[in-house]
């Protein structure tokens, strides 16, 4: 009830309601990733799978990706209204999980940055670049940083080919 009577009282006083992600153009900046994908190093033949797709009223990319070995994962990445921010988790079935702060898209490109710890407790920071190179294809970059962004080295860059819509 208090949350109904919440919402009655913003549309009285005049609020402007938030848009829908469905509408909302900065929500819609990671559409061109959306469908399914062979996924393979740079000039080689893919040997993984990716689905891309929209949840929650489609405010929310959600990437179901399989890397075969049984090696399988999710990315979920949204964009916030409130802080204008895009922001991201990925996580794998080996226990690995990665938050991902600081994201920002333009139509055809997005960086997530984020930090974590290596192996050896040292602070890594994990920068993954989402990048439309064709309409039917799309490079994915994972770089990580271990002297706080001075220097980088790549741990996975994927090229996608669509498979479907």
């Amino acid at each position: 009830m208090a949350g109904m009577a919440l919402c009655l009282a913003s549309q009285a006083f005049g609020a402007t309601p938030t848009p829908s992600c469905a509408t909302d153009p900065a929500s819609r900046q990671l559409d061109f990733w959306l469908g399914s994908w062979a996924v393979g190093a740079a000039g080689s033949a893919p040997n993984a799978h990716s689905k891309v797709y929209l949840a929650l009223d489609q405010c929310m990319v959600v990437e179901s990706w399989d890397g075969g070995r049984g090696h399988r994962g999710e990315n979920m990445l949204a964009y916030s209204a409130d802080d204008k921010s895009w922001h991201g988790l990925f996580v794998d079935n080996e226990g690995r999980v990665h938050v991902f702060w600081n994201g920002k898209a333009s139509p055809g490109a997005a960086e997530f940055t984020g930090p974590s710890s290596g192996s050896d407790g040292a602070s890594v920071i994990n920068r993954v670049k989402i990048v439309r190179i064709s309409t039917d294809k799309v490079e994915q970059i994972w770089e990580k940083s271990t002297d706080n962004g001075a220097t980088w080295s790549t741990a996975f860059r994927g090229e996608y080919s669509r498979t479907g819509p």
